[in-house]
């Protein structure tokens, strides 16, 4: 019976990637599902063979360890250069998408805050 081992969902493509050339390289049978049209589905690597388990999660974690201390040495690198995007940075490349976030959090918090504000009228 199959058994996931590794979920596709949120995951950028060159992790999903470099996860499928280790699963390759180190001889793991495996097949991939995707979310479906709606994304509600289980988008992930799943293992045919559920006895390598063990051993396809130890590769994936020390890959992931690996993966996660590259990541933050190049954003530290990045931020001890001044190249690393800022919030007003981001905010100025999507003005537009940075205002339909803003007023989205006013309007779920006017819809919270609504009740209590009107409690004494």
């Amino acid at each position: 019976m199959s058994v996931l081992i590794f979920r596709l969902n949120d995951v950028p493509d060159d992790e999903a990637l470099e996860v499928r050339a280790l699963l390759d390289e180190q001889g793991f049978d495996y097949h991939e599902t995707t979310g479906g049209f709606l994304g509600l589905g289980v988008a992930g690597l799943w293992l045919i063979d559920a006895d390598q388990k063990a051993a396809a999660r130890q590769a994936i974690d020390t890959y992931e360890q690996a993966r996660s201390a590259r990541v933050s040495a190049e954003h530290a690198a990045l931020r001890a250069t001044g190249q690393a995007e800022t919030l007003l940075q981001r905010i100025a490349r999507q003005p537009f998408a940075s205002l339909f976030y803003l007023a989205g959090a006013a309007a779920v918090l006017y819809l919270v805050l609504w009740p209590f504000l009107t409690l004494g009228r």
